[in-house]
């Protein structure tokens, strides 16, 4: 008997379990992953250059014309060179990453958004609703995305900022939707659903309280898919000349570069320095998706070996 009080002593007045504090396992996740990692630093890199060019060039202007001599090679002045109208090659990388990563996140932000509305709304909700979105969600997923990007890029405002992101958003919402209508009708019958609804709550209660708090890391994971899908369209797109010329960004760069025949003339830094920021950028975005599928799928995450010590008799 006493024996067993000294049991429940031992087990009652011991210390209580730790709660996991919010984002520790996605913080797990990301920390734990080597490419994750790759991805997190290199994104944090374009991210400081976006917001504080100065602390990497002491070029103010870098696309005013004539402040430099004309088409000289790479240097200890100009490190990448100098364009065809004596601009610093190098200056314009640094100030035409804020564009391109403003471009990339605010086109990935609203095509999630758009993405979670339609995806998880019809799912949801079912009946002629679902039908209805499914529909639309499968006639975005089978049109030809890049000529349809063309056709509207051209005809709705050409060099316009707003329209290329207004495109984007258009044309990326679809793969993510019907990845998230999928997650939404596994997830629809579930108990603590059933319990929510059993409580009286509304519909846009449990969408939001309790359904998608469970899809965080697929609909991060939809986000950084829908970046990346931004980020190369719009070079893309810039680089055919169906943005703002005058603008500075990575895609502009290539579209002079070509214009005034870089690689001929024998300039290759100016043609290939914004095509490898660009895919920098992709990869930090491809790159931290890792993470982000190994949360939502646990058959994903590696598998750490056990070393057994053997013990010699």
């Amino acid at each position: 008997m006493s024996a067993i009080l000294a049991t429940t002593t031992v087990v009652t007045g011991g210390p209580a379990p730790a709660h996991r504090h919010t984002g520790s396992g996605l913080w797990t996740a990301v920390r734990t992953n080597r490419k994750a990692m790759a991805g997190l630093i290199m994104f944090l890199i374009f991210l400081a250059m976006a917001a504080v060019p100065q602390l990497f060039t002491s070029v103010k202007h870098p696309n005013d014309a004539a402040q430099y001599a004309s088409l000289t090679h790479p240097g200890s002045h100009h490190w990448l060179g100098t364009t065809q109208l004596g601009q610093d090659i190098y200056a314009q990388l640094i100030y035409g990453t804020r564009q391109s990563l403003v471009i990339a996140l605010i086109a990935g932000f609203f095509a999630t958004v758009l993405s979670v509305l339609i995806g998880v709304s019809a799912a949801y909700l079912g009946g002629i609703g679902d039908d209805a979105l499914s529909l639309l969600t499968n006639v975005f997923l089978v049109l030809p995305t890049f000529p349809l990007i063309i056709v509207l890029a051209t005809y709705a405002g050409k060099g316009n900022l707003l329209v290329v992101i207004v495109v984007l958003v258009v044309t990326g919402w679809s793969y993510g939707a019907n990845q998230l209508r999928a997650q939404t009708l596994s997830l629809r019958n579930r108990d603590f659903l059933e319990s929510a609804r059993v409580r009286g709550e509304r519909r846009s209660y449990v969408i939001v309280a309790e359904l998608l708090p469970t899809m965080t890391s697929l609909i991060v994971a939809n986000f950084l898919g829908a970046a990346l899908y931004a980020v190369l369209t719009a070079a893309g797109l810039q680089f055919l000349g169906l943005g703002d010329p005058s603008s500075l960004s990575w895609g502009t760069m290539l579209y002079w570069s070509q214009n005034d025949g870089a690689l001929q003339s024998g300039y290759p830094a100016w043609a290939i320095a914004p095509g490898i920021c660009v895919a920098l950028l992709g990869a930090s975005f491809a790159l931290l998706n890792y993470a982000f599928d190994e949360i939502s799928n646990p058959a994903l995450r590696p598998v750490r070996r056990i070393r057994v010590k053997r013990t010699h008799s």
